[in-house]
């Protein structure tokens, strides 16, 4: 099934805001009003900031940094100009004090909480300081003197990886190396060997800043028993829980975690607010009262993770005719100074570096460097914007060099049912990708465009004429779900219970982070149900209330929880109608199943329901040779941009674009579109507008006065088009949505690009004086051959 051409599908409300839809209509598929919506278009919604603690004192915090990027700390030095005796001070060394431990948990546990001797880059978190008092802590962080011995820095990943193989720099672990991995697949060395024709390219993508509309903040208060209460803007509650209790060693159940509204994540605030909710908690604990620290944009920008930049070296085999034969990619990322994510955004990366496309012979190598700039984080696409950009700017270098149409490569070798990706997947989603391309091609009018756009272009070179323009495409997929074996080891818990008046309460850890995810569970467990969407509550995340049902990530959230939302409802229903409260044949109403469920209280007591994440018969994972089915489903696309590239300015206008993808069944179409949408735009940004500048592995461009973003004014037409092939391991047949729009958003555009001016771009993000640079280059070397044999 699709959506009108045109547009994006926008139906009609089945309610007004404030209302409930009807317990009589199917709710997945249609588009009720945003459950979070009232509050906070009236201004009730309450942000971090917003918070006032429960016990009567509250400092406010801020972070000291380092100002060189490695060096070892020789001393600190409080000059005169405050009150120092009122300030409350943290260094590592309170840490050790309290009988914690100094580093932030997650996967390698090697980043420290607060400096402890050795600096490892900029803006690395050396001491706390609080008071009462907002302006006077800021004057007191500018009057604070980190003495530092400065240490050798290494700032290029592939200087890293080759100075720490040889040992001769090394700045992290054995050899500077994160993570690496290997993916393998039939002969990749004698295929190329005996291809036809090969080619090899480089491509290479920049840091990104998730750029969230609220900056990062965490509020800790003390609890009379000696545990913590921490409040926040965040995506994973469970992290900061995790990070908390080993970071101190309170018993699990003195730490209590609770979301805030959450002004946007975009993976931003993933594993980042685990490390400013540990700053606030030893404030706390060291003044005795409640610890606020919110981030300004400045700091925000400088201090927390981004998009990991990558460098990707591509060298494919192939037939005269576009045949596939071979692929050897090798994909690096720079994780910065401190492991963080950097191996699972490497894994994730490597997954999906060869694309949607049948090929038996590929070879993946991936890793993840680090450097002395700060630690790399997630952001929404996790690796694969990057890997995914690689290949598909590559098969545009190759169909111009073969003189085919990127088109009919692309549909010689897109892989079909039956057929298997990299890791020796089989693909069983049941999507035709080639009639999912042909779908794009028909509502952006490639052949034509592309047609029309070759005569303008013509023309204008004889005219004189600056405006050139161009057409491209790509077409890519991304996993739903944790990688692997990530969701059974998880084990993911949702809960739904009745309050004594009826309603129901789901519970799970999944935050509301602007997505829709509240609308969303409520729209599954009312199909579930039977019942109308004003017996639904979805309960806060907090670690005291709400289940450890993963975190808020990787696609995940409405296929993987949405579903365990759905199983825990038709417990909860099967429990009613065995227990005779509920009649098991006449249709559910409201009014009978409130009555059934206070019937079932009073004979009974609690009417409470799990569910738990069971692993689908038939996916198998080997984490060790890293191969099998690497998720359980996928999303699909094909993604056309056109662009008008003026040669005078060299700037970039992206003019119109098309999104046509298959996500299994569109839960809630409005905010579905919405999704898509948001993460092109994101893309956009990717492409052509947000360069983070490094000096000395510092962000030089921390403002949004510098840092540049695409505004409405720079975004194009997006015509969101959704074909529909319902997946059995989802709610109602869904998959994940979220990530996907921003792997193929980027090369689409590059490769419109490519079409408008004849040379090939192979980084991002292409400002005005890179294109400028690369036509300068190309009109110097008339004779560069730009793609291989």
């Amino acid at each position: 099934m699709s959506t009108t051409p045109t547009a994006p599908p926008r139906p009609t409300p089945l309610a007004a805001p404030g209302t409930s839809v009807p317990a009589s209509v199917p709710h997945i598929g249609r588009s009720p009003p945003r459950k979070e919506g009232r509050q906070k278009v009236t201004g009730q919604a309450r942000y971090v900031d917003d918070l006032r603690p429960q016990v009567a004192r509250l400092i406010h915090g801020v972070t000291v940094r380092s100002s060189v990027p490695r060096g070892r700390i020789l001393g600190v030095r409080f000059l005169p100009g405050v009150p120092w005796e009122e300030i409350t001070v943290v260094t590592a060394a309170d840490i050790a004090a309290m009988g914690g431990h100094n580093y932030i948990a997650l996967i390698g546990n090697d980043q420290p909480c607060l400096a402890d001797g050795v600096i490892s880059h900029n803006e690395e978190a050396v001491l706390l300081l609080g008071h009462p008092d907002r302006a006077l802590v800021e004057r007191a962080r500018a009057l604070v003197q980190i003495d530092v011995e400065p240490l050798p820095a290494l700032f290029d990943m592939d200087e890293s990886l080759r100075l720490g193989h040889s040992g001769q720099q090394v700045i992290w672990g054995r050899d500077n190396a994160f993570k690496s991995f290997t993916i393998d697949k039939g002969d990749v060395g004698a295929a190329l060997d005996a291809a036809p024709r090969t080619f090899v390219g480089d491509y290479e993508t920049g840091a990104q800043e998730q750029l969230y509309i609220e900056p990062q903040g965490m509020l800790a208060e003390p609890t009379q028993d000696g545990g913590v209460i921490i409040s926040g803007s965040l995506q994973c509650p469970y992290y900061i829980h995790q990070a908390i209790h080993q970071l101190l060693g309170l018993p699990k159940d003195k730490v209590r975690i609770v979301q805030c509204e959450t002004g946007g994540g975009f993976g931003g605030k993933e594993e980042y607010p685990s490390m400013i909710a540990a700053h606030a908690v030893l404030l706390c604990r060291k003044a005795g009262c409640a610890a606020k620290i919110i981030y300004d944009r400045l700091e925000d920008m400088v201090a927390t993770t981004k998009r990991h930049p990558s460098r990707t070296r591509i060298r494919t085999g192939w037939t005269p005719d576009g045949q596939l034969l071979a692929q050897d990619i090798d994909f690096r990322i720079d994780g910065g100074a401190y492991m963080t994510l950097s191996p699972v955004v490497l894994s994730r990366g490597a997954l999906h570096a060869a694309g949607p496309y049948a090929c038996d012979h590929v070879r993946v190598r991936a890793r993840a460097a680090a450097t002395n700039t700060p630690p790399q984080g997630a952001f929404r696409g996790f690796g694969a914007p990057q890997s995914v950009f690689a290949f598909e700017r590559h098969l545009d270098d190759v169909a111009h060099a073969l003189g085919i149409s990127p088109v009919a490569l692309r549909q010689k070798n897109l892989v079909r049912d039956g057929q298997t990706l990299s890791t020796g997947q089989v693909v069983r989603d049941g999507v035709d990708l080639r009639a999912l391309l042909d779908r794009a091609l028909v509502l952006s009018d490639f052949e034509n465009k592309r047609a029309q756009h070759a005569a303008h272009n013509a023309q204008a070179a004889a005219t004189g004429s600056p405006l050139r323009r161009g057409i491209g495409l790509a077409t890519f997929m991304h996993g739903a779900g944790f990688t692997g074996s990530g969701e059974r080891y998880l084990a993911s818990v949702v809960a739904v219970d009745c309050d004594p008046e009826g309603r129901v309460r789901v519970r799970a850890s999944s935050t509301e982070i602007g997505q829709g995810k509240s609308t969303v569970f409520t729209q599954i467990a009312c199909d579930v149900l039977g019942i109308s969407s004003a017996l639904i509550d979805i309960v806060t995340p907090d670690t005291n209330e709400v289940p450890n049902s993963g975190p808020t990530v990787a696609s995940r959230t409405v296929m993987i929880v949405g579903r365990l939302v759905g199983d825990a409802c038709q417990a909860l229903l099967a429990t009613l109608r065995a227990s005779g409260c509920l009649s098991a044949t006449e249709p559910v109403q409201d009014t009978t199943f409130l009555a059934a469920v206070v019937a079932y209280q009073q004979r009974h007591g609690v009417l409470r329901a799990t569910a738990q994440y069971q692993q689908p018969t038939g996916i198998v994972w080997d984490d060790v040779t890293y191969r099998g089915d690497a998720y359980a489903t996928y999303a699909w696309a094909t993604y056309v941009a056109e662009v008008t590239v003026d040669l005078t300015t060299y700037e970039t206008r992206v003019d119109d674009f098309v999104a046509v993808q298959e996500i299994g069944r569109v839960v809630h179409p409005v905010m579905a579109a919405g999704q898509i949408e948001g993460g092109v735009a994101q893309g956009v940004g990717f492409a052509l507008y947000e360069k983070v500048v490094w000096k000395e592995g510092r962000m030089a461009n921390g403002q949004m006065t510098n840092y540049i973003m695409p505004t409405s004014m720079d975004v194009p037409s997006i015509r969101v088009d959704f074909v529909e092939v319902p997946s059995p391991l989802g709610p109602g047949g869904a998959k994940g949505i979220g990530e996907l729009p921003l792997d193929g958003t980027a090369p689409a555009i590059l490769n419109a690009v490519f079409f408008a001016v004849g040379t090939p771009i192979r980084s991002i993000p292409m400002l005005p004086e890179d294109l400028l640079l690369a036509l300068t280059q190309k009109a110097s070397s008339p004779d560069r051959k730009d793609a291989g044999r």
